[in-house]
């Protein structure tokens, strides 16, 4: 939609302008099948996830938001949102904030350092080897030649894993490139590896490895029979090169830390580092910058051309939108080159050939919502007063740290634009659990166990696969479909419709009687699905109203009032037949409109309770007593009941515990 997409671009121009939007390469996972750059989740043990096809790691010139720029807003603003702890709390590993230091290993014979940021600087005595990243730029300087062999096959075979299978594998493979480090504490040699478990992306791209209190490091040391020392006491087991030790401790075989606890070792350690001029304290993220640029042609030009010195120039904003050309070839090229590149026309303004990702119309989609048809902005300033921020927000959990986030950030910009009232955009957020197929297993097309929508409506009718979604449990929970289930719920259908409508197809109750008994259960009900609705406890809703209607039943006539009642309670959860009973019932608009039903709180407070009446503490029977029952009412009550009587055998109660509202119970000698 090219009149949504205009302000999208106007975004993106916002975004420019404030610095937040630069071009860099990066290497990106690249599918030459496909043809276009994938995310990391778009990959599954090397290949696409869609058409299973070959990804390897290519550098590419490509267009990043600046989204670290806001990493701590992004985090600290967690705390004041409505959300689930779970949701927040995988924001909060994405952002992943680490306070720690950088420092450099001088790499012996070469004027080169490595850099390492670790969050435990205090533990540097024991570190005994560096683990680099295939991708790392000193790999190529450093390894000898006689591991270049070696070293440059493991980084081709790296090329063909995503980040998530890099990190996510349990077996450690790694290459020695020959070279050594010095470790600026104590001046020994240390070997330097590489593999792939180390990112390029994170950090700088390399670690500190200390085996003993490190199982990741340890795992590495063991397998490659690297060395393993102790630099904190503790742990269960004495002999560290069984063991990491990966408690806190006092420092030992540490130098100038020796006898330090953790925090004390830190500050030391870094104060040492920032002396000697090799490093200093820091704080780092595991967010990376944005990737956001995409080599097809279904997605929104970026507003951004070159002019003759080959300048970057933003189209200015009376210019919007940019249209997609038209072509006749939408595949992208061989050599990673977006299908805009065909385009002549498009090429004689030096436009950007990469278009944005999805995430792009998706971010703000709330705000045009609220002022759809405005040609001239946005959204109108005093709409967005009114509606935002969003009240609540349905979505699944595989939405926390991709939309969620990159919505919250392109808000907190806007905002600082002075373009949104506030710096976030949904203030209660509610994830919806996924139905699973028959078998308890995620729906696939390969496991056969998909359930198509269509085919139920067909069989049982739209209301009745409404209601049993709904029916199945709680809102949030994982559930299994279950066919026979929805019978369940057309059953309950079918009975609504028979007990207000009658063969001819006309309304039954039309008169004004009911009885007092069932208007107090009608009030009931009104509060309970009020707020078990106002909750989305929307299961604990539909039962209400099945035993509604099944009292209803026993009932010799309805009120008009009642019937009508009972049909607006269950139009939001069957719709359609919620608006023929209405028409039925001589109505000629829409209940749509209606307003919901009303309880009156004194119908909803019982008159009476049920008593449980017990012998020597075994249940005996019960007794229905007005709530101000007196004692000695309820006594003598209980004593007259049959049951009780027998156990009693003409004896008088030794005792008699009346506990009002709840039970009696008669003590009696064996």
């Amino acid at each position: 939609d090219v009149n949504y997409y205009k302000w999208t671009q106007w975004i993106f121009l916002k975004l420019y302008e404030k610095g937040l939007a630069y071009q860099a390469e990066q290497s990106v996972n690249w599918c030459e099948e496909l043809g276009t750059v994938l995310a990391n989740e778009e990959v599954i043990d090397g290949k696409s996830e869609v058409g299973d096809f070959p990804v390897i790691k290519k550098p590419m010139r490509q267009w990043i938001l600046k989204i670290t720029a806001y990493a701590d807003r992004l985090l600290e603003d967690l705390e004041g949102l409505d959300w689930p702890e779970s949701i927040k709390e995988m924001q909060r590993n994405w952002i992943g904030k680490s306070t720690g230091a950088e420092l450099d290993f001088k790499v012996k014979g070469f004027d080169s350092a490595v850099r390492v940021f670790t969050t435990r600087p205090d533990t540097l005595f024991g570190a005994t080897f560096l683990v680099l990243s295939p991708e790392h730029p000193l790999v190529t300087q450093i390894t000898t030649s006689a591991q270049s062999g070696a070293v440059k096959k493991y980084q081709e075979e790296a090329l063909y894993k995503s980040d998530r299978d890099r990190t996510a594998t349990t077996e450690k493979t790694g290459v020695f490139t020959g070279a050594f480090a010095i470790n600026p504490t104590n001046g020994q040699e240390i070997p330097i590896w590489i593999a792939d478990y180390v990112l390029i992306s994170y950090g700088h791209g390399a670690i500190m490895a200390v085996p003993g209190h490190d199982e990741r490091d340890h795992e590495f040391a063991r397998k490659f029979s690297l060395p393993i020392v102790r630099v904190l006491d503790g742990g269960e087991e004495a002999d560290i090169t069984k063991a990491a030790h990966t408690g806190d401790g006092l420092l030992v075989n540490s130098g100038f830390v020796n006898g330090l606890k953790k925090d004390a070792a830190i500050q030391k350690m870094a104060e040492w580092l920032e002396e000697k001029k090799i490093g200093k304290k820091t704080i780092t993220y595991k967010l990376r910058d944005w990737l956001f640029s995409r080599q097809r042609y279904w997605g929104e030009p970026i507003p951004i051309a070159l002019d003759k010195d080959g300048n970057e120039v933003s189209v200015k904003e009376s210019e919007l939108p940019l249209v997609l050309p038209d072509l006749e070839d939408f595949k992208p090229s061989k050599d990673g080159q977006s299908p805009l590149a065909k385009s002549g026309a498009w090429l004689d303004y030096k436009r950007e050939t990469n278009t944005m990702p999805q995430w792009a119309g998706s971010c703000w989609y709330y705000l045009r919502f609220i002022d759809p048809q405005n040609n001239h902005e946005a959204w109108a300033k005093d709409k967005e007063n009114y509606w935002m921020p969003v009240d609540l927000y349905v979505g699944g959990v595989e939405h926390a740290v991709l939309h969620l986030l990159y919505a919250r950030f392109w808000h907190k910009v806007l905002f600082d634009c002075e373009l949104v009232s506030g710096n976030e955009p949904f203030k209660k957020l509610v994830n919806q659990g996924m139905i699973l197929g028959e078998n308890g297993e995620k729906m696939s097309k390969s496991r056969g166990n998909v359930v198509n929508p269509d085919d139920v409506i067909v069989q049982w009718g739209a209301d009745a696969f409404r209601l049993y979604e709904m029916f199945m449990g709680p809102l949030e929970a994982v559930k299994p479909w279950k066919s026979d289930g929805i019978v369940g719920t057309h059953r309950f259908v079918a009975r609504v419709w028979r007990l207000l409508i009658d063969q001819k197809g006309a309304a039954i109750h039309t008169g004004d009687k009911v009885s007092e008994g069932f208007d107090k259960l009608l009030h009931k009900a009104i509060k309970k699905v009020t707020e078990d609705t106002e909750q989305m406890r929307f299961n604990t809703a539909i039962s209400t109203m099945m035993e509604l209607t099944n009292a209803a039943y026993k009932e010799p006539t309805l009120s008009r009032k009642a019937a009508e009642t009972m049909i607006l309670l269950v139009s939001p959860y069957a719709p359609h037949m919620a608006e023929e009973l209405w028409s039925l019932y001589g109505h000629k608009a829409t209940l749509a409109y209606e307003p919901w039903p009303k309880f009156d709180p004194a119908k909803t407070i019982d008159d009476t309770v049920t008593i449980s009446i017990q012998v020597n503490g075994k249940l005996r029977g019960t007794l229905e007593v007005s709530k101000n029952a007196e004692k000695s009412a309820v006594i003598a009550e209980a004593k007259a009941l049959e049951t009780v009587q027998k156990q009693l055998g003409g004896k008088e109660p030794t005792k008699e515990i009346y506990v009002p509202g709840k039970i009696v119970n008669f003590v009696v000698p064996g």
